[in-house]
């Protein structure tokens, strides 16, 4: 498995991706942009992570065209074949607690888009058929990757992602070459690769568990809460979930810092990946652009600097 901490110049993504790792509740995090850009190997070394370190966050990946069964569970045939009526976990039911993984999501079937508009609402999945009722809870942390290029995600399951960040190809030549060097030395050797990036491996792992122990503790001060509140409206958000998007996302931030509140540099730190994708794009305006013009309407609300 390739170590998240060698993955390079995918910050955003990363980041997004441990704040999630600290509070579920963010409720995941769509990366779309180009191909090859190693949207998915970052995701899986997340888990990898970890899971590794004893924090139980399977990665289940819906693949595209996946039969209904496959997804929600269904009858064990060959113990229903003994008579027996016992229920066949899917992959949803291997998501629990972890993180469900979607490439492309933006190419999903429509039954499979509605049916995790479903369980991701209700935190449970319920299977009615071949005369099995069964129910099980199926909370996870949804990530999606795609090219928007290839086709459109519905407004309704871009809103169930809690942050939303652009990948691209890089263009420093550097950063570039250093990520070559860096798949080919993994390929060549990976036990010595690994054993490489084992201390920093370490010590992203601990610095995620205690913030997830901290975050109980974390406060986001009525001072700040209004400011969260301001930022979503002089944003355009769409839709109040946006408001406890870039509120969680800040006290997380602040629990990643080994702080006891959140202050208005995390909710300007967090705008941009929480509301991107629930403001309304201006015509012939690009995701950078957007993100960028929600970063710029945080640092004004709140008095900053823009980043």
């Amino acid at each position: 498995m390739f170590p998240f901490t060698a993955v390079l110049g995918q910050d955003e993504l990363k980041n997004c991706l441990m704040l999630c790792a600290v509070d579920p509740e963010i409720s995941g995090v769509l990366a779309l942009g180009d191909r090859g850009t190693a949207k998915t190997t970052t995701i899986r070394a997340l888990g990898h992570l970890l899971s590794a370190h004893g924090v139980e966050m399977p990665v289940a990946e819906l693949p595209l065209g996946a039969a209904e069964d496959r997804v929600v569970g269904s009858l064990d045939v060959d113990r229903a074949l003994r008579g027996e009526m016992v229920f066949s976990p899917g992959i949803l039911a291997q998501a629990h607690g972890g993180i469900l993984y979607i490439d492309e999501v933006n190419l999903l079937d429509d039954f499979l888009v509605d049916l995790l508009l479903d369980v991701s609402a209700s935190g449970v999945n319920r299977v009615e058929r071949d005369g099995l009722s069964h129910v099980h809870p199926a909370r996870f942390v949804l990530v999606g990757s795609g090219n928007p290029e290839e086709g459109e995600l519905r407004p309704q399951l871009q809103d169930r992602f809690g942050l939303a960040t652009e990948v691209r190809t890089i263009r420093d030549l550097r950063l570039r070459r250093e990520i070559v060097q860096r798949r080919l030395e993994h390929d060549a050797d990976p036990a010595r690769f690994a054993a490489l990036h084992q201390d920093r491996e370490a010590r992203l792992a601990e610095r995620i568990l205690r913030a997830r122990e901290r975050l109980r503790h974390v406060e986001v001060p009525e001072r700040v809460l209004d400011r969260v509140v301001d930022v979503c409206v002089e944003s355009g958000a769409v839709g109040h979930r946006a408001d406890l998007v870039l509120a969680r996302t800040a006290r997380a931030l602040a629990a990643m810092a080994g702080r006891d509140a959140a202050t208005e540099t995390d909710v300007a730190q967090a705008a941009a990946p929480a509301l991107q994708h629930r403001t309304p794009a201006r015509p012939g305006e690009s995701a950078t652009v957007q993100a960028a013009r929600v970063k710029l309407t945080a640092a004004r609300v709140l008095g900053l600097r823009a980043a």
